[in-house]
Order: structure tokens, then sequence, then C-alpha cells
């Protein structure tokens, strides 16, 4: 299989409407890929926008796995709808048989790709976590996500499953800080200082974690593909720079001269830095340094702001 982007497919992807999903159904569309986007769309305005970006608005609910709206004759799926429900009951039927009747749905595709978090691991302080280490819940600290980790695990087991069951070859990517010049958490935290808004931070600094921009998803998803196997391998899905908070926030006052509080909490994501040897070692390289991304963020996102 060629590592160049992918070209002249029909994908599926899923939650199109999302921060992460949006940016990459577009710059699929534009790479020459017939690109389906799910959302439930009950506004219609919302598939009118999405009509307009050359996406096709595919209408489903996983967590009533309503799906007779997805297409035939599909060549991959990029899964990346999430269910932030706060009620267990609905976030695992969403993240988890949703995925499950999802996979059987489409039986048939050359690839399956089911994104999942860096989330789902047990903290560890400073130790970089690489695919086999020991799953936890280290979103439940935040107070407001208390699903998400553990809705994250299920779905993963749910998508071996089905890979398994249906004979969909799979692959998972455990994807860390996914950004790109329109959207992102350091984006989140900048618009937060602004109306006055501290951001918390774990005691245990430095707070690292590892970021994705747009750019390298792309460019990492052919990679990511060939891979999908029955049984469904797991990679980590991120740039090896680890970066910290503490680190980054002082680059978005130094580009945007906006100061951005910080507040040290236990309410707060621990230290999350991710191995990702396992993704370089099949060849793809990032090309966006988190600096030049973080430029190209304020220069797009704040251009009022922006200092060059």
């Amino acid at each position: 299989m060629s590592h160049d982007p992918l070209s002249g497919q029909r994908i599926l992807v899923t939650g199109v409407t999302g921060q992460v999903a949006g940016p990459l159904a577009r710059n699929l569309v534009a790479a020459g890929n017939t690109v389906y986007g799910t959302s439930r769309f009950a506004d219609p305005a919302a598939k009118a926008e999405w009509e307009q970006a050359g996406v096709v608005p595919v209408a489903i609910d996983l967590e009533t796995a309503q799906l007779d709206e997805v297409p035939d004759g599909l060549d991959y799926v990029i899964h990346m709808a999430v269910s932030k429900e706060q009620d267990f009951d609905r976030a695992l039927a969403a993240n988890a048989e949703g995925t499950a009747f999802l996979i059987e749905k489409v039986a048939g595709v050359k690839a399956f790709l089911h994104c999942s978090s860096c989330a789902v691991y047990e903290p560890n302080g400073h130790v970089a976590h690489v695919e086999t280490d020991p799953l936890g819940d280290n979103h439940r600290a935040m107070g407001f996500l208390p699903t998400y980790s553990i809705s994250k695990i299920a779905a993963e087991s749910a998508a071996k499953y089905a890979a398994k069951r249906f004979g969909v070859p799979t692959v998972i990517a455990r994807l860390d800080v996914p950004y790109g010049p329109t959207h992102g958490w350091p984006k989140i935290m900048l618009q937060l200082a602004q109306a006055g808004i501290p951001t918390n931070v774990h005691p245990d600094a430095p707070n690292l974690h590892n970021f994705l921009h747009d750019d390298d998803l792309l460019t990492s998803l052919p990679y990511l593909i060939e891979q999908a196997a029955v049984p469904a391998p797991t990679f980590n899905w991120c740039a090896p720079e680890q970066v910290s908070i503490e680190e980054w926030t002082a680059e978005l006052t130094r580009l945007t001269g906006v100061e951005i509080p910080l507040q040290t909490s236990t309410a707060s994501i621990p230290p999350n830095p991710i191995d990702p040897s396992k993704l370089l070692g099949l060849g793809w390289t990032p090309a966006v340094s988190w600096k030049e991304g973080f430029r190209r963020l304020a220069e797009t996102s704040f251009p009022d702001l922006y200092r060059g």
C-alpha cells in the first residue's frame, strides 16, 4: 500500500461535527476522496454546511444503533465519534455497543480505524506510556468527564470483538492531544484565559503530553490503516515531542500576549506522556513541530493578537 495520503477512496468519517473529525473530513475531500460524514444531524443547517464542504452527510445514532443511512461500497471507515454523556449506560451504549454495531454494518471494508484515546492509560507519573501499559481511569478526577476513560476502554474491547466476529480488518489508534489552526486544547486554554478563567494543572509537574497536528494526523493515516488486521493491533497516535502544559502556555503567551493563568489542582488530568515508537517504526515521520503548529494556531485563530 502506498503511504501517500489517501485519494480516490470512499471513506466514512464518524463524528464529523467534532473538532478533530471535521478538519480531517475536509482534508480527505481536498485529497480527492469521496467522504461521508456522520452525525445525528438534527439541525438541517448543519447538513447544508457539510454538503457545501464537499462531504456527504449521513445521519446516524450510535447510542440507539440507527445506522440505516450508512452507505454500501465503502473502502475505509475512520471512527472518531465519541459520546461524552455523563450517564454511564448512555455513554457505553454509544461508545462501546455502537462501535460493535458499526463494524457489523460496514463488514466488507478494506479497513476500519477505531480512534481511541491515550486517556485509557493508568497514570504513571512522567514515564511515557507504551501500548502494553496498564489501563485506567485518568479523566475521572476532572469531574466533568466521568465516563470518558472507561467508555473508551470498553469501546476498544468492543472493536476487537466485532473485528473478530465479522472478519473486519481493524486497527485501534490511541490519539493523544489533537490540534490544528482552528481547534484544540491549547486554543481552549487561551479562550478561557481571555475570559479570566484559569486552567487547572496537576501538582505532579511538569504536566507532559504529546500533540498531533491535523497535517500529521492526515499523513499518518495510511500507515495505520495498512496495519488493520484480525485481531486488531493497537498504536499510540501522536508525535514524539513531549511538551508540558507549563511550556506550551508560555509559548501561547509569547505569540499572543495573553497571560494564561495556571491553577494547581488534583481535579485535573495528570501528566500523560506517550511513547509513539511503535507508530514511528512503521516509517511515518511527523512534519509539524509543536512550536510551528502553535504559530499557525495563533496566526489563524487569534489574528488580532498574533505577534509573529
